[in-house]
């Protein structure tokens, strides 16, 4: 299990190690309100774990992916389904939503489509 956690631009080396469990997918577990993103893993719930482990709080993290063949972030993660809030592995939310790709899209940066 390859977890990288990043709050800047993320290196090659971490780009790298995030790809380990998947060749053509990086999981993306992130905490919108600390701006802090965790890459790679094979469930966003353990990604999660190290976030809350750090500070963050539950209703603050959310999950998806990048999918490194089509350069596409993705915003599907089990740990988004929330009773009463999110009732759906997709993020609803389109505030929420805008958030998550925003900031996945400054970490990234060249990796991603424009």
């Amino acid at each position: 299990m390859a977890i990288v956690i990043v709050k800047e631009k993320i290196s090659k080396q971490d780009f790298k190690k995030a790809r380990e469990d998947y060749e053509i997918y990086i999981k993306i577990t992130l905490d919108l309100k600390k701006e802090t993103i965790a890459f790679g893993g094979e469930y966003h719930a353990d990604a999660e774990k190290l976030l809350l482990e750090q500070g963050s709080k539950q209703k603050d993290i959310w999950g998806g992916g990048f999918n490194l063949e089509e350069k596409r972030i993705e915003t599907n993660a089990i740990i988004n389904l929330r009773s009463g809030r999110n009732e759906s592995t997709e993020i609803l939310d389109q505030e929420v939503r805008k958030k998550f790709i925003k900031m996945v899209k400054k970490i990234l940066g060249k990796h991603v489509k424009s």
